[in-house]
C-alpha cells in the first residue's frame, strides 16, 4: 500500500499544529530563561555557605538547609523591616495613582494652551536617569528636614509619574465626549466629573498603575539607602546590608533566602491583580 498524502482541507490543520506547537516551544524556552535565575535563588537559599563558594560550582546541595528559612527571619528583624517597605510602598502607591490619573484626565479632557508642549514635556521627562536628580533631590529634603522621614515618599506620590499620567492620559482620551457633556448638562463641575465617572470606569488602570508604582517602591534600593536610617530603611535596604558575619562578611546563603522571600509579596501582589494588571496595559478606552 502506498501511503496518502493528506488532504488539502487537512493541510492547514497540520500547518496550524505545526505553528503551535514551536509557539509553545518558543514560550516554555522564554519562561525557563526568565524563571532560571530564580530558580537559583532559591537553590542557593538552601545551601551552606561552602557549597555556594564551591568550585566548580555545586548545582544542588548534599542536605537541603531547610533551617536557612528561619535564620533569615531570626537574624535581623525581617517582618519590621517588610512593614516599613509595606508602609512606604503602599502610600506612595496610593497618592502616585490617585495624583497620575487627575494629570492623566486633565491632559485628556481640558483644552488649554500649551497643553501639547506640556505633555510632550512629561514624556521626555521620563528619559531622565534617577542618578540625575538624586542629589538635588536629596539636599531639597536635607533643607527642609524630611531625611529619616517617610514625607518624601508622600511628596513623590503627590507629584504622579509621567508613566503613569500617559498611561492614563491614554485611557481617558479614548472615554466618549458625551460622558462629560451629560454630566456638564447636569450641572456637574470637572472635578465631579472625574470622580464620579471617569475614576470608576478606570479600575483596569488603576490597578496597573498601582502594581507598577507598588513594584518601583518596593524594589527601590537607592532612595531608601540614602535617605533613612538603618532602623527605619526597607527590606530591600536590609537584605543587602544587614546579612553579615560579626567579621562583616556576607551570609550570602542567607541573602538568597531573605530575597526569595523579599520576592513572595509582590509575586502575590501580581496573581491577585493580574487581570486588571493586563487589562490595564492593554486598555486605551471604550470602544
Amino acid at each position: 500500500m502506498t501511503a496518502t498524502s493528506p488532504t488539502p482541507k487537512a493541510a492547514p490543520r497540520v500547518r496550524v499544529r505545526v505553528n503551535r506547537l514551536v509557539l509553545y516551544t518558543v514560550l516554555v524556552v522564554l519562561t525557563g530563561l526568565f524563571l532560571g535565575p530564580f530558580g537559583w535563588l532559591v537553590v542557593a537559599g538552601l545551601k551552606t555557605p561552602a557549597e555556594l563558594a564551591a568550585s566548580p560550582v555545586r548545582w544542588l546541595p548534599d542536605h537541603v538547609q531547610w533551617h536557612n528559612i528561619t535564620d533569615a527571619f531570626s537574624l535581623i528583624d525581617f517582618l519590621g523591616y517588610a512593614r516599613n517597605s509595606l508602609v512606604i510602598a503602599g502610600i506612595y502607591a496610593t497618592l502616585v495613582t490617585l495624583s497620575s490619573a487627575w494629570v492623566g484626565f486633565g491632559f485628556a479632557r481640558l483644552d488649554a494652551p500649551g497643553r501639547k508642549t506640556l505633555f510632550g514635556i512629561l514624556l521626555g521627562s521620563m528619559m531622565l536617569p534617577q542618578m540625575i536628580t538624586l542629589l538635588p533631590t536629596y539636599l531639597i529634603f536635607a533643607k527642609l528636614g524630611m531625611v529619616d522621614t517617610y514625607w518624601p515618599w508622600v511628596l513623590w506620590g503627590l507629584g504622579a509619574a509621567p508613566y503613569l499620567v500617559f498611561l492614563f492620559r491614554q485611557f481617558f482620551a479614548g472615554l466618549p465626549r458625551e460622558l462629560e457633556e451629560a454630566a456638564i448638562v447636569d450641572g456637574c463641575g470637572y472635578a465631579a466629573i472625574f470622580w464620579r465617572i471617569f475614576l470608576p470606569q478606570s479600575w483596569p488602570v488603576l490597578s496597573a498603575s498601582f502594581v507598577i508604582a507598588f513594584t518601583w517602591t518596593w524594589g527601590d534600593y537607592i532612595a531608601p539607602q540614602l535617605l533613612l536610617s538603618t532602623d527605619r530603611t526597607t527590606l530591600a535596604v536590609a537584605v543587602m546590608s544587614t546579612y553579615v558575619t560579626s567579621a562583616g562578611t556576607p551570609v550570602t546563603n542567607l541573602q538568597a533566602m531573605a530575597s526569595v522571600m523579599y520576592v513572595v509579596p509582590i509575586l502575590l501582589i501580581f496573581l491577585v491583580a493580574q487581570r486588571g494588571f493586563v487589562a490595564g496595559m492593554s486598555t486605551t478606552g471604550l470602544k
